[in-house]
């Protein structure tokens, strides 16, 4: 998920006068568990939602910020830690990302109110941000031989496929079977574990180049996220008209207005404006944007569906998202297979156009309708549409983009993806407890009611995430242009943040 900043190259593979690491393989076993750790982290804490939520007394309009937080500081400062990995040693960055993403964890475990939790969260999210691109390059740069670096990138991108359900389960079991504060506890003794045994076998490497910070953009786009997000979450409880919600919005503008104009004078941008300006490039990312947006509030609301309406024990609720993951790693599989013949653009059309469909379908709920009825075809439609258009979409991010931006273009894909997620889930969140209270509004606060009336609010949110996919399916379909011969000119080694 090369680097964020502009770099002196890597050897090209196999090269003779580089010596192979002999410690590679256990090098590898390192890195493989961090990635763990952190693709777990993103998927595990969904099935705790509610439990936290009950136990620390958060309100419904609030609740989101427990993904929220950790997503926008995630995406907000991954292309800067990258950079700040690349330059002060990727080694010592990917142990500090250890022992930091440890430390909040603990924190978040042991929260005894809200703003403690939200606070960890978004530690966790910071942290994870020098972790994950330093761990990447730290693979980039220790397998130099071509089948040997294929085998190294195919077990991390199990990983990223595979845990994401295995986090599911174990978020279950956790939550079910111990407590939800586990589903952040059991980072600790990884984390700890992993930094120790990275010591004697991970090589430390550096880069060179312009090693100069772009920290005014990196200030102004993470406060204008944070405003954004603190305004919807206003607008759920004082109404989109207050002056609260109006002027954090405002704020937010402006704050992102003036990133803009520092990324276009800087000598050194955080995001060189360049890389989303071209139309394939811009429609990929413009996509997944939209895609974070819409999954990130759907795993939400399911979540408190399969606990709260359905009845399920967290450990069921996580067996329930598994043909999600399942469907995502089959699906991706045909896809890489489908894209040198047929290009981008069918696959991302059909994909996104699935997963449209699926996330419309999931609206038709109620409260008396049965998971294999109705959930689990909707996720089936949505992982195999998802798991079509991924491929194709992150090989568009990369269109005929040079050496020296080939960093910052692969992780614009995550950070789109993060950032999308975080303003969301922000959003869907709002609308759905605004639907539920109007709902309510000329009805008796009956247990039936106040049911049917969190239910109509996810059915909503499904409506605005099946919006938010429809504008991906468009982006896919008329923005993006390459053929499937167009992107064989893409260049760089890349890797995605």
């Amino acid at each position: 998920m090369a680097t964020v900043a502009e770099l002196t190259p890597l050897p090209p593979p196999g090269d003779a006068g580089l010596e192979p690491d002999p410690k590679r393989w256990l090098a590898l076993a390192v890195i493989a568990v961090a990635q763990l750790m952190v693709v777990l982290d993103a998927s595990i804490v969904n099935i705790a939602l509610p439990s936290a939520q009950h136990a620390l007394h958060i309100s419904a309009a609030n609740r989101q910020w427990m993904v929220t937080a950790y997503t926008l500081s995630f995406g907000s400062l991954l292309l800067l830690g990258g950079r700040i990995a690349d330059y002060t040693g990727r080694k010592r960055m990917f142990i500090i990302g250890l022992i930091g993403f440890a430390g909040a964890s603990a924190l978040g475990g042991a929260a005894v109110n809200a703003p403690m939790l939200f606070g960890a969260r978004a530690l966790q999210g910071a942290f994870g941000a020098l972790l994950a691109p330093a761990a990447l390059s730290l693979i980039t740069v220790t397998f130099t031989e071509v089948k040997e670096r294929s085998t190294a990138f195919g077990v991390y991108g199990a990983i990223a496929g595979g845990g994401a359900a295995l986090g599911l389960i174990l978020g279950g079991v956790l939550t079910q079977y111990a407590s939800w504060r586990w589903c952040l506890f059991v980072n600790v003794p990884i984390a700890a574990l992993t930094a120790v045994a990275a010591l004697p076998v991970v090589r430390e490497s550096k880069a060179h180049g312009n090693t100069s910070y772009d920290i005014p953009g990196t200030v102004t786009v993470t406060a204008g996220l944070v405003a954004l997000v603190y305004g919807f979450t206003k607008a759920a409880s004082d109404g989109w008209t207050s002056s609260t919600t109006l002027e954090f919005l405002a704020a937010a503008v402006v704050l992102l207005i003036a990133f803009v104009v520092i990324e276009v004078k800087s000598k050194n941008p955080l995001l060189p404006l360049r890389v989303i300006l071209e139309r394939n490039r811009g429609g990929s990312y413009l996509s997944s944007f939209m895609v974070g947006a819409g999954l990130l509030g759907m795993f939400l609301f399911l979540t408190y569906y399969f606990q709260g309406t359905l009845g399920y024990s967290a450990l069921k609720a996580g067996f329930a998202f598994l043909p999600f993951s399942v469907g995502i790693i089959i699906a991706a599989g045909v896809s890489s297979k489908l894209l040198p013949r047929s290009g981008p653009r069918p696959l991302m059309t059909v994909g996104f156009g699935a997963a449209t469909a699926g996330m419309l379908w999931l609206s038709r709920i109620g409260p008396d309708t049965g998971y294999l009825a109705h959930v689990l075809p909707a996720e089936l439609l949505i992982s195999l549409g998802m798991g079509l258009a991924f491929v194709p979409m992150s090989s568009t991010a990369l269109f005929g983009v040079g050496d020296h931006d080939a960093g910052v273009a692969s992780a614009l894909v995550n950070t789109t993806q993060q950032v999308g997620g975080s303003l969301g889930t922000a959003l869907l969140n709002t609308v759905a407890a605004t639907a539920t209270a109007t709902y309510l509004v000329s009805r008796a606060p009956t247990h039936a009611t106040v049911a049917a009336a969190q239910v109509h609010g996810y059915t909503v949110g499904f409506l605005v995430g099946g919006v938010c996919l429809l504008v991906a399916t468009l982006s896919g379909a008329f923005i993006v242009k390459a053929s499937k011969d167009d992107l064989h000119t893409a260049s760089g080694e890349v890797l995605p943040y």
